[in-house]
């Protein structure tokens, strides 16, 4: 997948996420292990956004496999030592971006 496409998913992502009443964080926090795509807020929730894309044939939310969590999952704990933001509870979202512009959100895949 092209960067130019990879960045359209994300930006067609937050916008879904926008329509539904999140803040926006940050966006595209890089670690040494792991990336963030997306960070968020839902009320107290603290929310960590995996975004995926591609067609429906293929699936793209399988992508997102136990290495991919676990790299997820450190990242989103230095974001939290990093920044120490304010939160009651956060959790790890993936949002698959279909070509034709579908969007699935998968809540809470994860949470700590």
């Amino acid at each position: 997948m092209s960067v130019e496409k990879g960045k359209r998913f994300e930006e067609l992502a937050c916008a879904y996420l926008l329509k539904k009443g999140y803040k926006l964080v940050e966006k595209n926090v890089r670690y040494p292990f792991g990336e963030l795509d997306i960070v968020a807020m839902k009320g107290k929730r603290l929310v960590f956004v995996e975004v995926k894309g591609g067609n429906k044939a293929f699936q793209p939310r399988i992508r997102v496999n136990s290495s991919k969590l676990r790299r997820i999952e450190l990242a989103a704990n230095k974001f939290i030592a990093d920044r120490n933001p304010k939160f009651e509870e956060c959790q790890l979202d993936v949002i698959e971006v279909l070509n034709d512009g579908t969007i699935n959100h998968l809540e809470a895949i994860g949470r700590w």
